[in-house]
């Protein structure tokens, strides 16, 4: 059995994710929100999908440098820019890109929003796969698309793919298909062939493929990332591919992002989207973040990751033999998918027992759409003493509801 014993910035780590650091006052949506969001400040925040972790230093000093010229004025994304991302693809994920597939996208929602207008018209049908993060919906539904529901299968715990009724899905006239790669909320790290058989099936129904890949770095031990484009030059031509360094080094605020796309008429009907929209700039301390993140990022991302998986290691075990709350143990993202059904709670009752016996703020599960009642999703990337504050809150509360 794992044991957990307290740990500090000696835990054999260049960097100290164990250093508590107060969010509240600091317009923080995770944590100033909370009485909006909870109906109470009361609560331990684990909700929303950022991290309670310091901002890497090399990309803070790369921000204190660039202040040291004391002219904010218009900006051009520098050579620096394409290639740091392009060389951390490279050696992260194996995968050989051109810095001239790459376009700007202020944040990967906006992204998923540009991509619907740029790739489908009003009436057309775009599939998702919930229980999947929520913006999906949004960026269909908010530009008069139609949304099509290929559920995601639970068996023995984990989540797949339904490739049956995605095949006879795929068969009614659909134009788009958006792709959660890992997926968020239910933690997969989707295999090569999962990705193989999804794209064979876009690929004969001719369904352009938009991947949400913004969880990309947060793969844990034993499982890797696999950038659908990468399978091959086919899938690579009908694939537009998301990602950012917001969720990887907490930097969310700085609304940079970047969107990869091989084929020229794919990018050129992007580009002139995002051109028409008035919004190709960016902004200065974005673009300075995302080239130190992905010039300076490897060895502060590996410790992140490690003290991570010990937190989630530790919420695994914890809840291991409990008959009300089964996690799923996830293979990538910084959050934990709990399975709460036999609590017997409906969405908003099973939020409110969260908040008002445990106090703890997560997302309750059917914001992520079919699929997703009676599940919580939990937030770990946080201090591990907050983890532990969390988790025994839980406990006592459940112990209350077993006893009455």
């Amino acid at each position: 059995m794992l044991t957990f014993e307290p740990r500090n910035s000696t835990w054999d780590m260049a960097y100290n994710f164990d250093l508590p650091v107060s969010r509240q006052g600091t317009s923080s949506v995770k944590y100033d929100s909370r009485k909006e969001v909870f109906g109470t400040d009361n609560v331990i925040p684990m909700w929303l999908a950022d991290m309670d972790f310091l901002c890497p230093p090399f990309i803070v000093e790369a921000l204190r440098k660039r202040l040291d010229h004391e002219i904010l004025g218009y900006t051009i994304r520098r050579r620096e820019y394409f290639t740091s991302l392009s060389d951390w693809i490279r050696r992260r994920h194996s995968w050989d890109i051109e810095n001239d597939w790459i376009s700007f996208s202020p944040g990967i929602v906006p992204a998923l929003n540009i991509c619907t207008l740029a790739f489908t018209g009003q009436g057309d049908k775009i599939i998702i796969q919930p229980p999947v993060y929520f913006p999906f919906f949004n960026a269909i539904t908010d530009h008069k698309r139609v949304p099509v529901y290929n559920r995601l299968i639970e068996e023995k715990g984990t989540w797949k793919i339904d490739f049956d009724d995605l095949e006879h899905k795929a068969a009614g006239g659909v134009k788009m298909l958006i792709l959660c790669n890992p997926h968020n909320p239910v933690g997969r790290a989707w295999t090569a062939a999962e990705l193989e058989q999804l794209a064979d099936i876009c690929l004969r129904h001719d369904i352009l493929i938009l991947s949400d890949e913004i969880h990309s770095d947060l793969v844990l031990p034993a499982y890797r990332h696999i950038p659908l484009a990468d399978l091959s030059e086919r899938a690579a031509a009908s694939t537009i591919t998301c990602m950012a360094p917001s969720k990887t080094f907490n930097i969310a605020g700085l609304s940079t992002s970047s969107v990869i796309i091989s084929n020229p008429d794919l990018k050129k009907k992007f580009d002139t989207c995002m051109q028409s929209l008035r919004i190709t700039g960016g902004n200065i301390f974005g673009n300075e973040a995302s080239i130190a993140a992905y010039s300076h990022g490897d060895e502060w991302l590996d410790e992140m990751l490690s003290y991570v998986n010990r937190n989630i290691e530790y919420v695994l075990e914890k809840f291991r033999n409990n008959k009300l709350i089964r996690p799923v143990p996830p293979e990538a993202t910084y959050m934990i998918w709990l399975d709460c059904r036999a609590m017997g709670m409906k969405p908003d009752e099973l939020n409110k027992f969260f908040v008002d016996e445990a106090a703890v703020g997560m997302s309750e599960g059917s914001v992520f759409g079919p699929g997703g009642e009676g599940f919580m999703r939990m937030n770990v990337a946080c201090r591990l003493d907050t983890v532990k504050e969390a988790v025994e809150n839980m406990e006592t509360a459940l112990l209350k509801l077993e006893n009455k």
